[in-house]
């Protein structure tokens, strides 16, 4: 460090504060400071920049690129360069050490003060910086981007570097600078603390990786001391990072005990493992790959006298004409992976895993008398005499992956077979000259023949000797025709794309898991198993036969198995083999015309798309959901009895006969079932029918079913033209009915509805024709249903005055509809005919005259009207509703449709929503509903926020400052704005 002194005088002080509260939150010191404290690099006029290039090898161990370094240092606004003959390295450690760290204890702040000679600081980011400054109070505020900066690795190595030449550890606030203007002995040494425990402090610091331990090691003294505790720096992980060979023989001369070295990926591997090699010798694992290696390295193995792990990975060894040499004493894991090698030897006493994965070798001598996995799969360039060489020189071998080595033939298995008594796992896929006839492996548990073009029925006879066998696959065996095994610890067998096997019998008391898929020639399918519990065989479109006797057996999947018939039905019923079967689906199964189950266990079942299929009988009392959709042919359906909640038979639109006992059964759909004509339903707990367009339903199907489902609450008869007063009559069997919809039937007398409901709060007569004027006046003379709140009288023939009536004296009602009355003209509730009709309609029988009427006054009640609808009606021309109507709850109010409406005023304090929409004549595009009127509509709604006027073609752009002075409340405005 004696450029330091020689350093001119006149310094500029910089400070940093750290912090910006007066608490100190230990748990985000860490965060605070590491982001917020940037020392940069100081530089000086007039150097050169060759020397800063050379630094820009540390900012590639991290990026990659010194693209980010070369930025950093142009921020300075200086020419880049050496400062007065120092290395880059040294110009960044100058500024470390003449930076004074104090911590103000009083406000809990840290602060940096940093005295340079005209040195100016840069913050260098990974991508854009963000920096701002204040020459008045010397403050730099950074922002930092999530990727940490290369300069930080090289601030640390260099600064613990000269702590060990120097024998002292170097502190945040010192240095050895004896210059006149930057000496920082003359400055107060304040230790930089923070309030955090050294234990606590280490701790913390466990969770962090390489790159946020440098970072954290510039906090302070403390945080340095911490960061560097060698049980952080145990595993050197280099793994595709830029680093040189000084520095890493720089961290290894540091960290002696490391056990752990990764430099895959990183340049000159070969000189890094080198330095590795010579420096750690307590190394346990070592990976490296991408590069050259040479002999030298595996003859230098010997001195790693720990080395237990060594992995090489896509690398070319040696020369390539030598033979590699792997000789070591305690190895015992060796990955030699997609490497480019002539020939190997390995001879590793305390051997126990082999991978010569990938590797183009010609030849493998082993001499690994503890080996128990050997995985030499894809090593197509090993002939037959050298695979069979190298693993019978393991006779310990338990593992045996040779995967993808078309020269291994039936002899080399056979003597592997001999002498690798212990084998159990044997992976011998996409080898096409073997077939395991004459191969005798008892112990073997794991086997896989994956696209063996040798693998044929023969072969299942070699395969039935391993007793112990627990899994076995047998994809893409295109010879195979049939399988049949009887091995009693089978676990799991997959059998995917076998195009011509026919038949497939397996019995094993352990089975749990079969794969059949794509096996197109499948016919026959027997399993006995005491394990299974999910069979899936989808797509089998040959498959017509199907024995089961699996006890556990609870979900089956035969999708698309488009040969398969009635017969499946006694499989998968009670005494078919499967007592515990609760899910089962059919879908798309074509061939299935009459099903029927009957089984205690079954919860759900699905008959998607079985078009074919015209009876269904189901006894399943545990059912719980049926699936029918695509059912178009169905037309006998039998549900007694099952557990379902719901059904819907809608979907069914042949439906002729339905039989259903459901106990539990609350909402049914039989909706479009336009030729059911008998219908049994025995639902005592069931809330919702809904029958519409059952046309062919009669009195009789009402009579019982209100009789065997009392508690009924929504029954829904829409479209049920057969219906008449004597089905109505049955309607008091139903004493929790709410709502009753008996849209679009020929009724002429709705007087068993008015004596049996008298809970009815929804009532629906929508396009009823035959109702009368006086149909209706039970409601409004008589006090009829005196909970009825909805009514809906659209697309009827009721006259002007039995609406007025209907509206004027029905207070209680909520929600009406009226739309599409064709001989409704006003709608006038105005103070001068709105009571006085109500009080002659109510009392002009009693023989009082007009003036006793009066004086009894009789206060009238409010309306609870909440919304009118009056859509379509096309001879209406006023609506007028005045306060003295009291309908102080209307909140909504639609007469779009109405051509012919000229005056709209309405006083109601709590509508929010009036729709005028298409209020024109359509003959000649004319607006009968001026902009005048739209105003006096809505100058009285105080609480109005939804204006619809669209295709109203006088309401224009300049109109809509208007209606909201008219309207201050309006908060939407729909229109089709036109020009005016």
């Amino acid at each position: 460090m004696k450029d330091m002194e020689n350093e001119e005088s006149g310094t500029s002080q910089s400070g940093f504060s750290l912090g910006r509260s007066d608490t100190f939150d230990r748990e985000s010191v860490v965060e605070e400071l590491i982001l917020e404290m940037d020392v940069a690099t100081a530089t000086r006029d007039g150097g050169e920049n060759g020397r800063i290039r050379d630094g820009s090898a540390a900012w590639e161990l991290v990026t990659g690129s010194s693209w980010g370094f070369e930025q950093s240092v142009s921020t300075s606004g200086q020419g880049a360069g050496k400062v007065d003959g120092l290395d880059l390295d040294e110009e960044i450690l100058l500024g470390l050490e003449r930076a004074n760290c104090n911590l103000d204890f009083q406000h809990k702040r840290a602060k940096f003060n940093s005295n340079f000679q005209e040195c100016r600081y840069a913050t260098a980011m990974s991508s854009g910086a963000n920096t701002s400054s204040s020459p008045a109070d010397g403050y730099h505020n950074t922002s930092w981007d999530s990727v940490p900066s290369e300069i930080e690795i090289l601030h640390y190595l260099t600064s613990i570097s000269n702590d060990n030449d120097n024998g002292e550890p170097m502190e945040s606030n010192g240095g050895s600078d004896d210059g006149d203007g930057c000496d920082t002995s003359k400055m107060e040494d304040v230790e930089v603390r923070m309030d955090l425990t050294d234990d606590l402090l280490h701790m913390v610091f466990s969770f962090l990786d390489h790159i946020n331990l440098c970072r954290a090691a510039r906090v302070c003294r403390q945080w340095r001391a911490a960061s560097s505790h060698e049980d952080f720096w145990r595993f050197l992980n280099f793994k595709n990072r830029n680093i040189s060979t000084l520095q890493f023989a720089d961290m290894c001369h540091r960290y002696p005990n490391a056990t752990e070295v990764n430099v895959f990926g990183a340049p000159a591997i070969h000189l890094l493992v080198m330095e590795a090699v010579s420096s750690l010798r307590n190394i346990e694992s070592l990976t490296l790959g991408k590069g050259l290696l040479g002999n030298v390295f595996f003859d230098s193995l010997a001195d790693c006298s720990m080395l237990k792990r060594l992995s090489v990975v896509d690398a070319t060894l040696g020369d390539g004409i030598q033979e590699i040499l792997v000789h070591h004493d305690r190895l015992r894991h060796l990955q030699i992976i997609k490497c480019r090698v002539l020939r190997i030897s390995v001879r590793c006493p305390q051997l126990e895993t082999l991978s010569l994965k990938r590797s183009n070798m010609t030849h493998a001598m082993l001499n690994c008398p503890k080996l128990h996995d050997l995985d030499i799969g894809s090593c197509h360039k090993l002939s037959d005499a050298g695979i069979r060489s190298a693993a019978i020189t393991c006779p310990l071998l338990a593992s045996l992956d040779m995967s993808n080595c078309s020269c291994v033939s039936d002899e080399t298995l056979r003597e592997i077979s001999l002498i690798c008594v212990n084998l159990s796992v044997l992976n011998a896929s996409y080898c096409p000259n073997i077939s395991l006839e004459s191969v005798r492996l008892p112990m073997l548990t794991v086997l896989k023949l994956v696209s063996c073009e040798g693998i044929t029925s023969a072969s299942m006879g070699a395969i039935s000797l391993s007793y112990m066998m627990e899994v076995l696959e047998l994809d893409d065996c295109n010879l195979l025709t049939s399988v049949s095994l009887d091995l009693p610890r089978l676990q799991n067998i997959r059998l995917v794309h076998c195009r011509k096997i026919v038949d497939l019998n397996l019995r094993s008391t352990m089975l749990s898991s079969i794969t059949v898929s794509n096996c197109r020639a499948l016919h026959r399918i027997n399993i006995t198993s005491s394990s299974l519990q999910k069979l899936v065989l989808q797509k089998q479109e040959s498959l017509t036969t199907l024995a089961l006797q699996c006890p556990r057996l609870q979900e089956v999947d035969l999708t698309e198995c488009e040969s398969l018939t009635n017969s499946i039905c006694e499989v998968l019923s009670d005494g078919g083999g499967c007592p515990m079967l609760k899910s089962l689906v059919l879908d798309n199964c074509e061939s299935l015309i009459g099903v029927g189950f009957g089984s205690t266990s079954l919860v759900s079942l699905s008959l998607v798309g079985c078009r074919a299929m015209t009876d269904l009988e189901l006894t399943c009392p545990s059912l719980e959901q049926v699936y029918l959709d695509g059912c178009d042919h169905l037309e006998r359906a039998s549900f007694c009895p099952v557990g379902l909640q719901s059904l819907n038979l809608g979907i069914c639109p042949k439906l002729n006969v339905l039989h259903i006992e459901a106990p539990n059964m609350l909402l049914l759909e039989l909706k479009g079932c336009g030729v059911l004509s008998e219908a049994s339903i025995n639902c005592p707990r069931l809330a919702s029918l809904d029958a519409s367009f059952c046309s062919q339903l009669k009195d009789d199907f009402l009579s019982k079913t209100t009789a065997s489902c009392p508690l009924i609450e929504l029954l829904i008869l829409m479209s049920c033209p057969s219906l008449g007063p004597d089905g109505l009559t049955s309607l008091r069997w139903l004493p929790y009915l709410t709502l009753l919809d008996l849209s679009y039937t020929f009724l002429m007398n709705l007087q068993p509805v008015f004596e049996s409901c008298l809970q009815l709060k929804i009532l629906k007569l929508q396009a009823c024709k035959y109702l009368t004027d006086s149909s209706l006046e039970p409601l409004y003379k008589e006090g009829a249903l005196p909970v009825l709140c909805e009514l809906d009288l659209s697309y009827g023939s009721l006259c002007q005055s039995s609406i007025e009536e209907l509206l004027a004296c029905c207070t209680r009602l909520t929600h009406v509809s009226l739309n599409g009355c064709m001989n409704m003209h006003d709608l006038n509730w105005s103070f001068s005919g709105c009571r006085l009709s109500e009080l002659s309609s109510i009392n002009g029988s009693s023989g009082l005259s007009y003036y006793e009427n009066v004086q009894e006054k009789v206060e009238e009640p409010n309306r609870l009207l909440q919304k009118l609808n009056c859509v379509g009606c096309p001879n209406i021309k006023r609506v007028v509703i005045q306060p003295v109507a009291r309908c102080f709850q209307l909140s909504s109010l639609n007469l779009s449709l109405s051509a012919n409406l000229k005056e709209v005023d309405v006083a109601c304090i709590s509508l929010s929503f009036l729709n005028l929409r298409y209020c024109f004549f359509s003959s000649n595009h004319s607006c009968s509903l001026a902009e005048e009127a739209v105003e006096t509509a809505i100058s009285h709604c105080n609480m109005l926020e939804t204006l619809d006027v669209r295709f109203c073609p006088k309401i224009c752009s300049l109109s809509m400052g208007r209606l909201r002075a008219s309207c201050p409340s309006l908060k939407r405005i729909f229109s089709s704005l036109s020009p005016s």
